[in-house]
Protein backbone atom coordinates (compact mmCIF):
# COMPACT_ATOMS: atom_id res chain seq x y z
CA UNK A 1 0.00 0.00 0.00
CA UNK A 2 2.77 2.44 0.90
CA UNK A 3 4.54 1.83 -2.41
CA UNK A 4 1.30 2.24 -4.35
CA UNK A 5 0.54 5.52 -2.58
CA UNK A 6 4.03 6.84 -3.39
CA UNK A 7 3.60 5.91 -7.04
CA UNK A 8 0.15 7.50 -7.22
CA UNK A 9 1.40 10.63 -5.48
CA UNK A 10 4.27 10.84 -7.97
CA UNK A 11 1.79 10.58 -10.87
CA UNK A 12 -0.18 13.53 -9.47
CA UNK A 13 3.02 15.52 -8.98
CA UNK A 14 4.13 14.84 -12.55
CA UNK A 15 0.78 15.97 -13.94
CA UNK A 16 0.90 19.03 -11.70
CA UNK A 17 4.36 19.95 -13.01
CA UNK A 18 3.22 19.74 -16.64
CA UNK A 19 0.18 21.90 -15.88
CA UNK A 20 2.25 24.57 -14.15
CA UNK A 21 4.75 24.56 -17.03
CA UNK A 22 1.92 25.16 -19.48
CA UNK A 23 0.39 27.90 -17.30
CA UNK A 24 3.71 29.72 -17.04
CA UNK A 25 3.48 30.51 -20.77
CA UNK A 26 0.01 32.07 -20.64
CA UNK A 27 -0.67 35.58 -21.90
CA UNK A 28 -3.16 37.70 -19.96
CA UNK A 29 -4.24 39.56 -23.11
CA UNK A 30 -6.05 36.72 -24.86
CA UNK A 31 -8.95 38.79 -26.16
CA UNK A 32 -11.69 37.46 -23.89
CA UNK A 33 -14.16 40.11 -22.70
CA UNK A 34 -14.71 38.48 -19.31
CA UNK A 35 -10.97 38.59 -18.58
CA UNK A 36 -10.83 42.35 -19.09
CA UNK A 37 -13.69 42.96 -16.68
CA UNK A 38 -12.23 40.71 -13.98
CA UNK A 39 -8.88 42.46 -14.35
CA UNK A 40 -10.58 45.86 -14.22
CA UNK A 41 -12.28 44.87 -10.95
CA UNK A 42 -8.86 43.84 -9.61
CA UNK A 43 -7.42 47.18 -10.74
CA UNK A 44 -10.16 49.03 -8.87
CA UNK A 45 -9.41 47.11 -5.66
CA UNK A 46 -5.71 47.86 -6.00
CA UNK A 47 -6.41 51.58 -6.55
CA UNK A 48 -9.25 52.21 -4.09
CA UNK A 49 -9.27 49.30 -1.64
CA UNK A 50 -12.78 48.27 -0.58
CA UNK A 51 -14.13 51.31 -2.43
CA UNK A 52 -13.31 49.28 -5.54
CA UNK A 53 -16.69 47.60 -5.02
CA UNK A 54 -18.07 50.60 -6.91
CA UNK A 55 -17.39 49.61 -10.53
CA UNK A 56 -19.02 52.59 -12.25
CA UNK A 57 -17.31 53.46 -15.54
CA UNK A 58 -16.56 56.94 -14.16
CA UNK A 59 -13.83 55.38 -12.00
CA UNK A 60 -11.85 54.57 -15.15
CA UNK A 61 -10.30 58.03 -14.98
CA UNK A 62 -6.82 56.57 -15.45
CA UNK A 63 -7.78 54.93 -18.77
CA UNK A 64 -7.19 51.32 -17.62
CA UNK A 65 -10.26 49.90 -19.35
CA UNK A 66 -9.55 51.85 -22.54
CA UNK A 67 -6.00 50.45 -22.67
CA UNK A 68 -7.26 46.90 -22.17
CA UNK A 69 -9.86 47.29 -24.92
CA UNK A 70 -7.26 48.70 -27.29
CA UNK A 71 -5.09 45.61 -26.70
CA UNK A 72 -7.80 43.45 -28.27
CA UNK A 73 -8.78 46.01 -30.94
CA UNK A 74 -12.23 46.52 -29.45
CA UNK A 75 -14.02 49.47 -31.10
CA UNK A 76 -14.07 52.19 -28.43
CA UNK A 77 -17.22 53.68 -29.96
CA UNK A 78 -19.17 50.59 -28.80
CA UNK A 79 -20.41 50.10 -25.21
CA UNK A 80 -17.74 48.33 -23.11
CA UNK A 81 -18.27 44.56 -22.82
CA UNK A 82 -19.44 42.91 -19.59
CA UNK A 83 -20.85 46.22 -18.32
CA UNK A 84 -24.54 46.77 -17.60
CA UNK A 85 -26.37 50.11 -17.48
CA UNK A 86 -28.11 50.74 -14.16
CA UNK A 87 -30.77 53.40 -14.88
CA UNK A 88 -31.89 53.68 -11.26
CA UNK A 89 -28.35 54.32 -10.03
CA UNK A 90 -27.34 56.15 -13.23
CA UNK A 91 -24.27 53.97 -13.60
CA UNK A 92 -22.55 51.66 -16.07
CA UNK A 93 -21.09 48.86 -13.97
CA UNK A 94 -19.28 45.52 -14.21
CA UNK A 95 -21.83 42.71 -14.19
CA UNK A 96 -19.75 40.19 -12.23
CA UNK A 97 -19.62 39.78 -8.44
CA UNK A 98 -16.44 41.13 -6.81
CA UNK A 99 -14.77 37.93 -5.60
CA UNK A 100 -12.74 36.99 -8.66
CA UNK A 101 -11.44 40.55 -9.05
CA UNK A 102 -10.48 40.54 -5.37
CA UNK A 103 -8.52 37.30 -5.80
CA UNK A 104 -6.69 38.70 -8.82
CA UNK A 105 -5.92 41.89 -6.88
CA UNK A 106 -3.79 39.85 -4.47
CA UNK A 107 -1.14 39.59 -7.20
CA UNK A 108 0.84 42.38 -8.92
CA UNK A 109 -0.76 43.98 -11.97
CA UNK A 110 0.36 42.37 -15.21
CA UNK A 111 1.20 39.10 -13.43
CA UNK A 112 -2.12 38.10 -11.91
CA UNK A 113 -3.66 35.26 -13.89
CA UNK A 114 -0.77 32.79 -13.87
CA UNK A 115 -0.19 33.09 -10.08
CA UNK A 116 -3.93 32.70 -9.46
CA UNK A 117 -4.17 29.50 -11.50
CA UNK A 118 -0.88 28.08 -10.22
CA UNK A 119 -1.98 28.71 -6.63
CA UNK A 120 -5.36 27.07 -7.24
CA UNK A 121 -3.73 24.09 -9.00
CA UNK A 122 -1.28 23.70 -6.12
CA UNK A 123 -4.22 23.45 -3.74
CA UNK A 124 -5.80 20.86 -6.06
CA UNK A 125 -2.59 18.85 -5.79
CA UNK A 126 -2.84 19.12 -2.01
CA UNK A 127 -6.38 17.71 -2.00
CA UNK A 128 -5.31 14.93 -4.37
CA UNK A 129 -2.50 13.93 -2.00
CA UNK A 130 -4.84 14.22 0.98
CA UNK A 131 -7.30 11.86 -0.69
CA UNK A 132 -4.50 9.36 -1.38
CA UNK A 133 -3.40 9.66 2.26
CA UNK A 134 -6.94 8.84 3.46
CA UNK A 135 -7.18 5.74 1.24
CA UNK A 136 -7.09 2.48 3.18
CA UNK A 137 -7.04 0.01 0.29
CA UNK A 138 -5.60 -0.32 -3.20
CA UNK A 139 -9.01 0.34 -4.75
CA UNK A 140 -9.49 3.46 -2.65
CA UNK A 141 -6.00 4.67 -3.55
CA UNK A 142 -6.70 4.31 -7.25
CA UNK A 143 -10.06 6.07 -6.81
CA UNK A 144 -8.38 9.00 -5.04
CA UNK A 145 -5.64 9.17 -7.67
CA UNK A 146 -8.13 9.17 -10.51
CA UNK A 147 -10.11 12.07 -9.04
CA UNK A 148 -6.94 13.94 -8.12
CA UNK A 149 -5.54 13.70 -11.65
CA UNK A 150 -8.88 14.73 -13.10
CA UNK A 151 -9.09 17.77 -10.81
CA UNK A 152 -5.53 18.84 -11.72
CA UNK A 153 -5.98 18.25 -15.44
CA UNK A 154 -9.16 20.28 -15.87
CA UNK A 155 -7.49 23.34 -14.31
CA UNK A 156 -6.41 24.16 -17.87
CA UNK A 157 -9.23 22.71 -19.91
CA UNK A 158 -12.00 23.80 -19.44
CA UNK A 159 -11.32 25.79 -16.23
CA UNK A 160 -9.09 28.25 -18.07
CA UNK A 161 -12.19 29.51 -19.91
CA UNK A 162 -13.01 31.78 -16.94
CA UNK A 163 -10.82 33.33 -14.25
CA UNK A 164 -13.67 32.75 -11.79
CA UNK A 165 -13.35 29.00 -12.16
CA UNK A 166 -9.89 28.57 -10.64
CA UNK A 167 -10.88 29.67 -7.11
CA UNK A 168 -14.26 27.97 -7.56
CA UNK A 169 -12.48 24.63 -8.04
CA UNK A 170 -10.72 25.18 -4.71
CA UNK A 171 -14.06 25.85 -3.05
CA UNK A 172 -15.53 22.65 -4.52
CA UNK A 173 -12.67 20.51 -3.23
CA UNK A 174 -12.75 22.03 0.26
CA UNK A 175 -16.57 21.90 0.39
CA UNK A 176 -16.47 18.26 -0.68
CA UNK A 177 -14.03 17.49 2.14
CA UNK A 178 -16.15 19.34 4.71
CA UNK A 179 -19.31 17.65 3.42
CA UNK A 180 -17.77 14.23 4.02
CA UNK A 181 -16.53 15.22 7.48
CA UNK A 182 -19.92 16.65 8.43
CA UNK A 183 -22.38 14.11 7.02
CA UNK A 184 -20.32 10.93 6.73
CA UNK A 185 -18.15 11.28 9.83
CA UNK A 186 -18.95 9.33 12.97
CA UNK A 187 -18.12 12.21 15.35
CA UNK A 188 -20.98 14.12 16.96
CA UNK A 189 -18.89 16.96 18.38
CA UNK A 190 -18.29 19.98 16.22
CA UNK A 191 -21.16 19.36 13.82
CA UNK A 192 -22.58 22.84 14.33
CA UNK A 193 -19.21 24.48 13.69
CA UNK A 194 -18.66 22.35 10.58
CA UNK A 195 -22.15 23.25 9.34
CA UNK A 196 -21.47 26.96 9.82
CA UNK A 197 -18.06 26.66 8.16
CA UNK A 198 -19.56 24.85 5.15
CA UNK A 199 -22.31 27.47 4.84
CA UNK A 200 -19.76 30.29 5.02
CA UNK A 201 -17.58 28.66 2.36
CA UNK A 202 -20.48 28.17 -0.05
CA UNK A 203 -21.57 31.75 0.62
CA UNK A 204 -18.08 33.01 -0.21
CA UNK A 205 -18.20 31.07 -3.48
CA UNK A 206 -21.14 33.23 -4.60
CA UNK A 207 -18.72 36.17 -4.70
CA UNK A 208 -16.82 34.32 -7.42
CA UNK A 209 -19.81 33.36 -9.57
CA UNK A 210 -23.45 34.11 -8.79
CA UNK A 211 -24.44 30.68 -10.11
CA UNK A 212 -22.42 29.13 -7.26
CA UNK A 213 -25.42 29.93 -5.07
CA UNK A 214 -27.01 26.77 -6.47
CA UNK A 215 -24.16 24.71 -4.99
CA UNK A 216 -25.86 25.20 -1.62
CA UNK A 217 -29.27 23.95 -2.80
CA UNK A 218 -28.79 20.31 -1.80
CA UNK A 219 -27.61 21.23 1.69
CA UNK A 220 -30.50 23.63 2.28
CA UNK A 221 -33.08 21.06 1.20
CA UNK A 222 -31.44 18.26 3.21
CA UNK A 223 -31.33 20.33 6.42
CA UNK A 224 -34.91 21.47 5.86
CA UNK A 225 -36.28 17.96 5.42
CA UNK A 226 -34.12 16.66 8.27
CA UNK A 227 -35.77 19.18 10.60
CA UNK A 228 -39.29 18.56 9.29
CA UNK A 229 -38.88 14.81 9.81
CA UNK A 230 -37.27 14.99 13.26
CA UNK A 231 -38.45 18.33 14.72
CA UNK A 232 -35.26 18.37 16.82
CA UNK A 233 -34.05 21.82 17.97
CA UNK A 234 -30.43 20.83 17.26
CA UNK A 235 -31.27 20.24 13.58
CA UNK A 236 -33.05 23.59 13.45
CA UNK A 237 -29.99 25.26 14.99
CA UNK A 238 -27.73 23.70 12.38
CA UNK A 239 -30.05 24.80 9.57
CA UNK A 240 -30.23 28.36 10.87
CA UNK A 241 -26.46 28.41 11.36
CA UNK A 242 -25.93 27.21 7.79
CA UNK A 243 -28.32 29.83 6.39
CA UNK A 244 -26.86 32.72 8.37
CA UNK A 245 -23.30 31.71 7.45
CA UNK A 246 -24.33 31.43 3.79
CA UNK A 247 -25.73 34.97 3.91
CA UNK A 248 -22.64 36.32 5.68
CA UNK A 249 -20.38 34.68 3.13
CA UNK A 250 -22.12 36.32 0.20
CA UNK A 251 -22.31 39.74 1.89
CA UNK A 252 -19.59 41.27 -0.36
CA UNK A 253 -21.80 40.58 -3.38
CA UNK A 254 -24.85 41.99 -1.61
CA UNK A 255 -22.83 45.11 -0.77
CA UNK A 256 -21.62 45.39 -4.37
CA UNK A 257 -25.20 45.07 -5.63
CA UNK A 258 -26.31 47.80 -3.25
CA UNK A 259 -23.55 50.13 -4.43
CA UNK A 260 -23.83 49.39 -8.15
CA UNK A 261 -27.49 48.49 -8.66
CA UNK A 262 -29.18 50.36 -5.82
CA UNK A 263 -30.30 47.29 -3.82
CA UNK A 264 -28.60 44.22 -2.27
CA UNK A 265 -31.00 41.98 -4.17
CA UNK A 266 -30.90 43.80 -7.52
CA UNK A 267 -28.74 42.10 -10.14
CA UNK A 268 -25.98 43.77 -12.13
CA UNK A 269 -26.50 41.26 -14.94
CA UNK A 270 -28.53 41.82 -18.08
CA UNK A 271 -29.45 40.25 -21.41
CA UNK A 272 -29.44 36.45 -21.63
CA UNK A 273 -28.28 36.08 -18.04
CA UNK A 274 -31.61 37.35 -16.69
CA UNK A 275 -33.85 35.69 -19.27
CA UNK A 276 -36.61 33.47 -17.80
CA UNK A 277 -36.02 29.69 -17.76
CA UNK A 278 -36.61 28.03 -21.11
CA UNK A 279 -36.96 24.30 -21.66
CA UNK A 280 -35.32 23.64 -25.02
CA UNK A 281 -33.93 20.46 -26.52
CA UNK A 282 -31.40 22.61 -28.36
CA UNK A 283 -29.94 23.84 -25.06
CA UNK A 284 -29.88 20.32 -23.64
CA UNK A 285 -28.12 19.02 -26.73
CA UNK A 286 -25.44 21.72 -26.51
CA UNK A 287 -24.60 20.44 -23.03
CA UNK A 288 -24.71 16.80 -24.12
CA UNK A 289 -22.25 17.52 -26.93
CA UNK A 290 -19.84 19.32 -24.59
CA UNK A 291 -16.99 17.92 -22.47
CA UNK A 292 -18.65 19.05 -19.25
CA UNK A 293 -21.42 16.52 -19.87
CA UNK A 294 -18.85 13.74 -19.41
CA UNK A 295 -18.09 15.07 -15.94
CA UNK A 296 -21.80 15.34 -15.18
CA UNK A 297 -22.36 11.73 -16.18
CA UNK A 298 -19.34 10.61 -14.13
CA UNK A 299 -20.68 12.49 -11.11
CA UNK A 300 -24.22 11.14 -11.58
CA UNK A 301 -23.01 7.54 -11.94
CA UNK A 302 -20.77 7.82 -8.87
CA UNK A 303 -23.51 9.39 -6.77
CA UNK A 304 -26.11 6.90 -8.00
CA UNK A 305 -23.88 3.91 -7.30
CA UNK A 306 -23.13 4.84 -3.68
CA UNK A 307 -26.71 5.94 -3.13
CA UNK A 308 -27.91 2.44 -4.05
CA UNK A 309 -25.01 0.42 -2.67
CA UNK A 310 -26.02 1.01 0.93
CA UNK A 311 -22.54 0.27 2.29
CA UNK A 312 -22.64 2.93 4.98
CA UNK A 313 -25.36 5.34 6.11
CA UNK A 314 -22.92 8.27 6.11
CA UNK A 315 -21.90 7.64 2.51
CA UNK A 316 -25.54 7.31 1.49
CA UNK A 317 -26.29 10.61 3.24
CA UNK A 318 -23.56 12.41 1.31
CA UNK A 319 -24.66 10.75 -1.93
CA UNK A 320 -28.25 11.88 -1.30
CA UNK A 321 -27.17 15.51 -0.80
CA UNK A 322 -25.04 15.32 -3.95
CA UNK A 323 -27.93 13.83 -5.92
CA UNK A 324 -30.29 16.65 -4.91
CA UNK A 325 -27.59 19.19 -5.67
CA UNK A 326 -26.99 17.69 -9.10
CA UNK A 327 -30.70 17.67 -9.91
CA UNK A 328 -31.22 21.32 -8.92
CA UNK A 329 -28.14 22.55 -10.79
CA UNK A 330 -28.86 20.56 -13.93
CA UNK A 331 -32.45 21.82 -13.93
CA UNK A 332 -31.22 25.41 -13.69
CA UNK A 333 -28.46 25.29 -16.29
CA UNK A 334 -30.35 23.14 -18.79
CA UNK A 335 -33.11 25.77 -18.83
CA UNK A 336 -30.73 28.75 -18.86
CA UNK A 337 -30.35 30.32 -22.29
CA UNK A 338 -26.71 31.37 -21.74
CA UNK A 339 -24.27 28.47 -22.16
CA UNK A 340 -20.52 28.16 -21.58
CA UNK A 341 -18.09 25.19 -21.52
CA UNK A 342 -17.78 25.38 -17.73
CA UNK A 343 -21.21 26.15 -16.22
CA UNK A 344 -21.81 22.66 -14.79
CA UNK A 345 -18.19 21.88 -13.88
CA UNK A 346 -18.50 23.16 -10.25
CA UNK A 347 -21.46 20.96 -9.33
CA UNK A 348 -19.88 17.93 -11.00
CA UNK A 349 -16.59 18.40 -9.11
CA UNK A 350 -18.32 19.20 -5.80
CA UNK A 351 -20.31 15.98 -6.14
CA UNK A 352 -17.24 13.90 -7.01
CA UNK A 353 -15.14 15.34 -4.18
CA UNK A 354 -17.98 14.88 -1.66
CA UNK A 355 -18.68 11.25 -2.51
CA UNK A 356 -15.00 10.33 -2.85
CA UNK A 357 -14.01 11.80 0.52
CA UNK A 358 -17.08 10.19 2.12
CA UNK A 359 -15.95 6.81 0.79
CA UNK A 360 -12.34 7.37 1.85
CA UNK A 361 -13.38 8.41 5.36
CA UNK A 362 -15.90 5.59 5.64
CA UNK A 363 -15.32 1.89 6.33
CA UNK A 364 -12.62 0.18 4.28
CA UNK A 365 -15.17 -2.00 2.54
CA UNK A 366 -16.99 1.04 1.15
CA UNK A 367 -15.10 0.94 -2.14
CA UNK A 368 -15.14 -2.73 -2.95
CA UNK A 369 -17.14 -4.33 -0.14
CA UNK A 370 -20.48 -3.61 -1.75
CA UNK A 371 -19.39 -5.40 -4.90
CA UNK A 372 -18.25 -8.38 -2.86
CA UNK A 373 -21.54 -8.37 -0.99
CA UNK A 374 -23.54 -8.27 -4.19
CA UNK A 375 -21.54 -11.12 -5.65
CA UNK A 376 -22.01 -13.20 -2.51
CA UNK A 377 -25.74 -12.63 -2.45
CA UNK A 378 -25.96 -13.75 -6.09
CA UNK A 379 -24.46 -17.19 -5.33
CA UNK A 380 -26.89 -20.12 -5.24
Amino acid sequence: MKTLKIICGAVCLLLFATQVWSMSHWNEARGVYDDICYLRQAHLFQRFGLAGLDTDISHDDDGYLVRKLKEINFPLSDPPPCHTPMPAAKKLVIQYPPGTGFMLALFPEGHQVVPLFVSATTIMLGFALLAIFYASSAEATLLATGLGCLAIYIMINPVKASYSMAPTMVVCALAGFLTARLFAGAQREGRLSLTVLLGLLLGLSVNLRLANLFLAAGYCLFLLFAFLSSRKPVILLRGVGFGVALLVGMSPTLAANWINAGSPFATTYGGQDVAPPTLSLEIVWLYVADMQFVLLVLAAVSVGYFLRAGVDSGIRRVALIAAVNLAVNVAFFFTHTAITPYYTIPIAMLSLWSVTFAVLMGPAEAVDGSLVGQAASARP
